[in-house]
């Protein structure tokens, strides 16, 4: 397959209507839904491998430690590739991975034998992750904080539909089977998508777009000058300390609700009643995929480093207040909505404001390196577990969660906004 990322200055293609542009990107939606489980479904399974096997939490929760590392390290590789060859065989093998993944949990008996499960469908996970984002920040530069929310919105909110079916077979036919089963189910739908997924060619798509509030450059950046400057480190920063508070909490939340005591409570909201923790996972889930397109909007008009800190300064409040207030069963659902509102757009407003600032030709592999960061959140969350059996609650966790989303808030408006202005405007036409 030829290299379909040419330079847009250089048209060979007409342009293609909207109506395929969005096709493209529903199948990335699609393809996104279909891997949300691989990680926000673990916590589920968490309990039960505990008590089958006796093994601590702590032990456990570096299956999914391992996962988010290789779900993201690799991305700038397989990001590689897609730049080079187009999505279709990234996406297509990694559904093979992530079939394979969960089909060694539902064998596996010692911890070994899940963490390398959860390696495998780390990698898979990611290579669908990482083309299905770059692909749509291609497809649209004139709405990047909008693909790439909407995109990214499925990998969100793309496991709320299953988290009772998943808790149900868990309890009926046990947690290995229902590993196989939806492993299985969900790499096979990844790999039939793989096969109609498109790179634009040069001149299919608008130019990026000029406006007060959105900073683009005119520039492509190759990956090896992009993590020469300085910039994309303090991006990088930033995207690490705000992703760990989020991610703590996702692996961890069914644990949290039981240390509280309120993880089997019932709850009822808008006519709906169901055990607190399910309840939160659902509303979570839905919430989490929600905020990705909305922010990613709201930054395409008000500009990236503006809305990073509304958000940011949302989800160190609502951290704050589910550490107060979260040992009641109502606010604990509540409150849990609201931080995965204020955390998930961060996989809408880096990738778009990485591409903004290094160009759209190697943006898959660029937003790649930049989403490793996420990986590199991931180390911390077993470090919490730590720090929680250690002290015997969560609250240091909670702070520090709390504290790192504040300090993001602010650089993002006091020193990330100001400087990229500066290097877009020193940046080559």
């Amino acid at each position: 397959m030829t290299d379909m990322v040419q330079s847009a200055a250089a048209p060979s293609a007409a342009r293609v209507s909207d109506a395929y542009r969005w096709a493209q990107l529903a199948i990335g939606v699609m393809a996104m839904v279909m891997i949300a489980n691989y990680q926000y479904g673990w916590t589920f399974f968490v309990p039960d491998i505990q008590k089958t096997f006796g093994w601590d939490r702590a032990s456990i929760q570096w299956a999914f430690t391992l996962f988010v590392l290789f779900e993201t390290w690799l991305v700038p590789v397989e990001g590689w590739f897609v730049d080079k060859y187009g999505p279709r065989i990234v996406v297509l093998v990694g559904g093979v991975l992530c079939a394979i993944g969960w089909a060694i949990n539902a064998q596996a008996t010692s911890l070994n034998g899940y963490y390398l499960g959860m390696i495998i469908a780390g990698i898979g996970a990611g290579g669908v992750y990482g083309t299905c984002v770059g692909n749509a920040l291609k497809w649209f530069p004139d709405k990047r904080g909008l693909a790439a929310g909407i995109t990214a919105a499925g990998f969100g909110a793309g496991s709320a539909l299953t988290v009772a079916p998943i808790q149900a077979m868990i309890k009926d036919s046990g947690f290995q089977t229902t590993f196989l089963y939806f492993g299985l189910g969900q790499g096979i739908i990844i790999c039939i998508l793989a096969f109609f997924l498109l790179a634009p060619k040069a001149g299919q798509v608008p130019n990026v777009v000029a406006n007060a509030n959105i900073i683009q450059t005119r520039r492509n950046y190759q990956p090896t000058e992009v993590l020469r400057q300085p910039i994309f480190w303090l991006m990088y920063f930033m995207f690490v300390i705000v992703g760990a508070g989020g991610l703590m909490v996702t692996a961890n939340l069914k644990p949290i609700a039981v240390d509280w005591k309120v993880d089997s409570v019932p709850v009822t909201l808008m006519a709906v009643t169901m055990t607190a923790v399910t309840f939160a996972a659902t509303i979570d889930r839905v919430l989490n995929g929600l905020t990705r397109p909305f922010f990613g909007w709201i930054s395409d008009m008000i500009g990236r480093e503006n809305t990073m800190f509304i958000a940011f300064g949302m989800e160190g409040f609502g951290i704050w207040m589910l550490y107060l207030w979260g040992h009641d069963p109502i606010w604990f659902v509540l409150l849990s909505g609201f931080v995965f509102f204020a955390w998930g757009e961060i996989y809408s407003l880096f990738p778009s404001t990485c591409t903004d600032t290094f160009g759209a030709k190697f943006a898959t592999t660029n937003a790649g390196l930049l989403y490793t960061a996420k990986g590199t959140a991931a180390l911390l969350v077993p470090i919490a577990n730590y720090m929680q059996q250690s002290s015997g609650t969560w609250d240091a966790v909670f702070i520090i969660a709390a504290g790192a989303n504040i300090l993001a808030s602010l650089l993002a408006i006091a020193v990330l906004k100001p400087w990229r202005k500066v290097v877009v405007a020193k940046s080559t036409i």
